[in-house]
Parts: C-alpha cells; structure tokens; sequence
C-alpha cells in the first residue's frame, strides 16, 4: 500500500495545488488553512490502482491516459482509504463494485446504446469486459449480466486484500468509422461504481466513483505505442519535457460523478431490419428514434442568483453534480454564477467542469448545420406522381426528421442517420448526393462544410448487394 499511497501524492501535486489557487472566493479562503498536509483536499474512502503505465506523452494538466493491450489481464487494487471510524457502517460488511468500460467522447456517449448493439452484431458472443477470475482475489459472488457487454460486478470486503483483474476485448478503432485506414482509436474510460446495502439488503446506496482514460491496442501493440511516446519525449527539448508528466508505473482511477442507471426502450437482440423493403423502420407516432438523447439542461432548472446556499445545494443534487457539493458548501446561486468556465474547469476536472458550466448557463448550444430528410417511399413517390400531374391535392404534406450537425463530417452524418433509424452505422456503406442529371455524388467533409445552415433532402435507401449494407441517397 505504501507504494500506491505515495504514488498517488506524487500523481496529484499539480491538480492539488491548482484547486487552492482557483478563486479568491470566501470558501476557498476559510478552508485553506485547514487542508490537509497531504496531497489531497479530501481523503476519499476507497482507491482503485490499476496496475499499467500512464503515458509519457500527455501535457501536465491534462487527464492521464494508460494504453491496455486486448485480452490481457490487468489488476485493479481496490483499497480501503477510510480513517479510524469513519463509515462505520460499512465496516465488517460487504461493498458492491461495477466496472464498466464506456465512451470518453460525449459525441460517442449519446448514441452508446447504438454503437454497443452494432459491435455485438459484429461479435455475437463475445464481451466488451471481462472478469479473469481465477486471477482475481477477494471478490465475491462476481457476475457479467449477458445483455451488458461492457460490465462487470461483484462484492468485496474493503477490510481484506482485493484486485480484480479484469480483460477489455474490444479496441479503440472499432469504434471508428473505416474510410482510409490508419484513423486514430477512440479513448475509453473504465470507471468503478461502489454501493453499500440499503436497509432492504440491496447494493444501492452510493458511496464512491472514480474513472481513467484508456486506449486498448490489439495485442503487443499497447506496448508498442508506450515505447513510441517514450522515444519522443525524449527526443524533445528539456523545456519542452517540463509541459509533460512523467510515466507512472500504476493509473490512480480519478473520482467521478456515478455512471446514470439508462433503461433502453428498444431491447432488439440486434440492430436488423424489419421490413422487407430497401427502406429503415421509421419511429411512428411523433418520429423520435429509440435512442439515448442528449441531455438537455431544462430552462425551468436554471439556478437562479438568489438562489441560498442551501437552494444551490440541492440544485447540485438535482443535476448530478454530488461529488462536489462538499467543495461548493457556501456558494450561493449567485457565486456559482460568477465563476468563468476556466474556474468550473479546474475545480470540477474538464468533463464535469464543462457539464457544471453549460449547466450554470443554462446553455442550448445552436447546431453548426441542421439537415431535414424525409424518407422517401413508394408511396411517397406514386403521391408525387400524382401531385405532378394534378391527380391530388395541393396539400399532401410529407414528415420531415431534423438532424443536427457539430463536427460537419460525412461520419457524423453516417452516425446521426443510424441514430435516427435505430441501426447500426456499420449498415450504411456510403451516403451520395444526388447531382445534375441524376448522377451521385459521394458526399464528403467538404461537401458537408458547404451546405448552408439549413437544407432539405429527400432520403432514398439502395440495397448493397455485395454485403447487408445500404447506401443512402440525398435527393
């Protein structure tokens, strides 16, 4: 334990001494003189080491990020942190841990469910995550719930001796869309949840949470990738090598607010389609996919400047800013509101940071470009006949879906088309414009970044016959 606790010092010198010096605000000054010797402004109960390097090559304000090599085993050390007395209910009795490995990107967040359903297509019976058990010590009762691919739980008494050892089976550039090769990976984040019992006996009462970045390599290649950024940093200047941590042994899992509990609407056992046409199942009714949205901060929950201390509390709560309740006790909803994003930003970490401040704000960020598409059908195309030929009425009127843009890339309009229609991306081989004289035209990045703000397609699918893929049209 030694070890890890003096790693752990070392590891958070500098996000220690950046959280005193943030603001020169009433809390931080009252409580300045009573932090603690250490390195850290609260001791947190528990502590999870996962036993692989950090890498060399990230700036010194920035999260670590440790490389793991598919299908090997790694430790987490799960270690008891609490003082003499402190949560005395717990002591003797049994704790329950989830792991879960899950998108660092938010953009990969919202659409999860998606992106896990379409990876389980490609690898039925495989796992996401994994517990290697026999290698294992400590844990009780583990389980891996066959519809979560990517979680893990168990029980184990934080007064004993335990590592979990677990193994990540998918890798980083799964999660890529494949146009040219050599794309860079996805980062992960593996996080533990730990929960005490309730007084019915069930494991739901939350006690802590922490998380790391990662990058999973097919096997060897982590390795490789370690000695890449190695070799770098030393080929750099020796004011340059001052911006960079240096590599720990071991990633101290950092705390984090709990992972959301998601009950999915659609339990399809995979993202296949069911109709016969050349078209996608459309959501009846008012046209929303069965898909995770994206959080949106409601106008009626905006903390207000008068808003007490106490009614900023609860606000914190409401939102799921817990873990920092302690930090911001004596801010009220005015002080909250003063703070610059720069200031959330290092008190909070930058994922919580910027949630905390476009909440604060509450922030709805405008598309870059918002693209309607209509499916068209064969109905569809006999109404248009007819309208065309003064059959119908003038009035016929089609449903159109609104997609919206941030990144302006042929892949981000690959992954919202999926979303849309509940299918995996993996199923649309290609997306073309329709040109003069009816040609197609491969739409790319570029295409993208000159639409105007808002345009309007029509959407027809065309079967692949070469796999059970579809190309999309834009009429």
């Amino acid at each position: 334990c030694f070890h890890f606790n003096d790693a752990r010092s070392e590891y958070s010198n500098h996000h220690s001494a950046s959280v005193v010096d943030v603001l020169a605000l009433p809390i931080f000054k009252q409580e300045e003189s009573n932090l603690p010797p250490d390195s850290d402004n609260k001791i947190l109960p528990f502590q999870y080491v996962l036993c692989a390097a950090t890498s060399p090559a990230v700036k010194l304000h920035d999260e670590t990020l440790t490389y793991l090599n598919q299908g090997q085993s790694y430790e987490i050390r799960m270690l008891d942190n609490r003082k003499i007395g402190e949560l005395p209910e717990i002591t003797g009795k049994m704790v329950k841990s989830i792991i879960r490995v899950v998108f660092h990107d938010r953009r990969l967040q919202y659409t999860e469910h998606q992106q896990l359903e379409g990876w389980r297509w490609n690898r039925p019976g495989d796992r996401i995550l994994d517990l290697d058990i026999p290698m294992s010590v400590g844990i009780i009762d583990p389980r891996a719930n066959p519809t979560q691919l990517n979680t893990v739980e168990f029980l184990w008494d934080p007064s004993k001796r335990t590592s979990v050892f677990i193994q990540v089976h998918c890798i980083s550039t799964e999660f890529t869309m494949r146009k040219h090769g050599g794309e860079k990976g996805v980062p992960f984040r593996i996080q533990i949840d730990t929960f005490k019992e309730n007084e019915n006996g069930e494991y739901t009462e939350h006690l802590h949470s922490a998380s790391c970045q990662v990058k999973v390599f097919k096997p060897k290649g982590a390795d490789r990738k370690q000695k890449t950024d190695r070799e770098k940093m030393e080929k750099r200047a020796p004011q340059e090598k001052e911006k960079y941590q240096p590599s720990y042994e071991t990633t101290i899992l950092t705390e984090c607010s709990p992972w959301p509990e998601v009950t999915y609407v659609n339990n399809s056992p995979s993202p296949g389609f069911n109709s016969t046409h050349n078209s996608f199942p459309v959501a009846e009714g008012n046209g929303s996919p069965n898909h995770q949205p994206e959080p949106v901060v409601q106008a009626a929950d905006n903390l207000l400047p008068t808003a007490t201390p106490q009614d900023a509390q609860q606000w914190l709560h409401r939102n799921r800013f817990s873990p920092f309740c302690r930090l911001f006790t004596n801010f009220s909803g005015a002080d909250l509101l003063k703070l610059t994003r720069e200031d959330v930003i290092q008190i909070c970490g930058p994922a919580d940071g910027i949630r905390l401040f476009n909440a604060l704000k509450g922030r709805v960020v405008r598309p870059r470009l918002t693209i309607y598409v209509c499916q068209e059908s064969q109905q569809a195309r006999e109404q248009q006949t007819k309208h065309e030929n003064g059959d119908a009425a003038a009035n016929t009127f089609f449903v159109y879906h609104a997609i919206y843009l941030e990144e302006l890339t042929s892949a981000e309009l690959t992954e919202k088309i999926a979303q849309l229609f509940n299918i995996s991306p993996r199923q649309i081989n290609q997306i073309f414009k329709q040109g003069p004289t009816g040609i197609h035209v491969l739409v790319s990045d570029e295409m993208i970044q000159n639409f105007q703000d808002e345009v309007c397609f029509v959407l027809d699918t065309m079967k692949d016959d070469t796999n059970d893929g579809y190309h999309i049209i834009l009429k």
